[in-house]
Formats: structure tokens, sequence, C-alpha cells
């Protein structure tokens, strides 16, 4: 039986940081008000000019290359989990590859917030296990600060910008991506979205005048949606496949407010040294926050160990994946 599993890992974050005592300058907050709601300290910016998603996903992909000893030629294909694309089309897994050479890749992206890349990791996985493909990456990235209002509290305290990327390839061993569940429910729209710049309301001079291309976001719905479905797929996953929490190694959870991490993990009967945070450092960089996540604990991980993916985004989208550490 063919599995995919993941064979490397890669990031990158902007170098500037934007902390909470900057943000106290911008809005009506505190320091202590975003780390006890968020957990969130400090989060990466990218402020160069002329640089968009892309930029930030390219430099994870030539970092993944670098890491696996490939060429960017050696890539079939592309995935890009983002919904801060450089522009509407083309596609910006489209302008990855042209940027880090990958000339003989295929691409494309998925919009599903904050679930992108779990979406776009389950998607990429069938092509390796199916034994189209050898080489598959999945990007996930995004620039939020582009699409943030930074004088509503609500939203620019919470989020960050930057790209992590994985390497998928096939193996005959049991490891690698074990099992899935992925839901949407598209009810949830109402709740977390950009109102404006779709075909449903395009963009003009009015809807920029009411700051309708910014991130909106009612809080205390989001807040209940993401504690009770992302503690119960991830408890789903568990049940389906007969795992206990000792099964377990670490909940590597996309990163949106500690208090929702912590409360899967209480569901899921994981104590705190098997969840793994990053959140303080990056807040929530969206599509990012998974890969960033395995990245900066890569050393951690043991051959053979599981793990629980799990995550809840605008959509709204949900889901978790059980896999087994190849490396």
């Amino acid at each position: 039986m063919i599995r995919a599993a993941i064979t490397t890992v890669a990031g990158y974050v902007p170098d500037y940081i934007l902390t909470n005592q900057e943000l106290e300058k911008m809005v009506d907050t505190t320091d202590e008000w975003i780390i006890s709601r968020t957990g969130i300290k400090e989060r990466r910016i990218l402020k160069e000019p002329g640089k968009a998603t892309s930029d930030m996903a390219s430099a994870a992909v030539l970092e993944l290359c670098k890491k696996r000893g490939i060429s960017p030629k050696e890539i079939d294909l592309l995935i890009c989990a983002t919904v801060t694309p450089d522009m509407v089309f083309p596609a910006t897994a489209n302008i990855i590859c042209d940027k880090v050479g990958a000339t003989e890749a295929w691409s494309y992206d998925v919009s599903a917030a904050c679930s992108g890349f779990l979406y776009s990791l389950v998607t990429g996985a069938q092509f390796i296990q199916n034994g189209t493909y050898k080489k598959v990456v999945i990007v996930g990235a995004d620039k939020m600060s582009a699409i943030l209002d930074y004088e509503d509290r609500s939203t620019c305290v919470i989020f960050g910008d930057g790209a992590g990327a994985v390497l998928l390839e096939p193996t005959t061993e049991d490891i690698g991506i074990q099992d899935f569940i992925l839901k949407t429910n598209g009810a949830g729209r109402q709740h977390l979205h950009m109102k404006a710049g779709g075909s449903l309301m395009p963009a003009s001079h009015e809807t920029v005048d009411k700051k309708l291309h910014y991130v909106y976001q009612e809080g205390q719905p989001v807040y209940k949606h993401a504690v009770y479905n992302m503690s119960e797929v991830s408890v789903e996953i568990m049940k389906r496949n007969k795992l206990s929490s000792d099964d377990i190694a670490y909940l590597v959870s996309h990163q949106a407010n500690k208090r929702i991490i912590d409360a899967t993990a209480e569901r899921m009967g994981l104590g705190s040294e098997k969840v793994l945070m990053n959140i303080q450092r990056y807040g929530n960089t969206t599509a990012g926050t998974i890969p960033l996540l395995l990245m900066d604990y890569e050393k951690k991980f043991k051959k053979g160990d599981s793990l629980i993916l799990s995550a809840f985004g605008g959509g709204f989208t949900w889901g978790a994946i059980w896999l087994k550490w190849a490396y």
C-alpha cells in the first residue's frame, strides 16, 4: 500500500516584528488583554513594498528543496493554500512555480481559510497514493496584513504574515498520512468573511471608503464554533482509529487562539507536554500556521510518532488528519 509521507518541512516569516506594545499605540488595547484572550505576544509583518504572499511562499519552497537536496524542476505538483493571493488570477501557486523554477510542475490554489493547509495536504496526498506523482509540494501562505484594518482591534491583534511548505513523497512503510476527516458549513460565512472584492460586491470607490475589503469577524460565534468543531473532529478521528491519548505524540493544531487549542487538547485527553504552540511568536498566519508549527518543532518528532493535525477556519471549514511522522 502506498501512502503519502511528509519528508521535509520548511518555512519563512518576515523580519519585521509587530509587538503588542506597538499595537497599544495603534488601537484601544493592551498587551495584557491580547495575551489573556489569544496568547499572542507578537506577529511578523511583510512590510517591503512590492512583496506579496508568493514571495514568502517561494522562500519556503526554495528552503524545502535545499533541505531535501532536490531541484525545483523535480516537483510534479504544487498546491498553495491561501486567502491572500497575489492577485485574483493567476493562481499564486502558478507565480510561486515561476519564481522558484518549478518548470515541470502544474499548480493551483486552494481557498479554505485557516483549514486550507489541511485541505491541500489531503488533496496532494491522493496524487501520491494513486501513484500519479512522486513529489508534491503543499504550501500554506498568507499575507494577512494586506486585508486587516489596523483600527479594528478585534482582528488586527490576531493575525500575522508567514508561509510554510511540506514535501509529500510515496512510501510503503507504515508511516505518512493514515486517515483524515474534513468538513464544511457554508452557513458560517456570515460570522467570518471579507465583504467586498468578489463577484457579489466588486471593488468600487464606495466599498473602499466603507472599509469593506478587510477581514470581518464576529468573535464570539467564531470562537464557539471553533472550540466545538475542532475538538469534536479531533476526537472523532481518534475514535475512528481506536487511538487513545497515550497513542498521540503531539497535537499540531491551527494557531488561532490559545484558549481554542487548550480546549481541543483537553477534549482529546492530552497533557500540555503534547500540545505544540508558536502562536505567541507569529499570531494567526491562517494557512501558514500548521506548516510553520511543523517547521519549528521538527527536531522533536521521531519516526513513527502519531500526530493529529487539526484546524478550523472561515467558511466554516474544519478537519483533522492523523499521520505518522516519516523521519
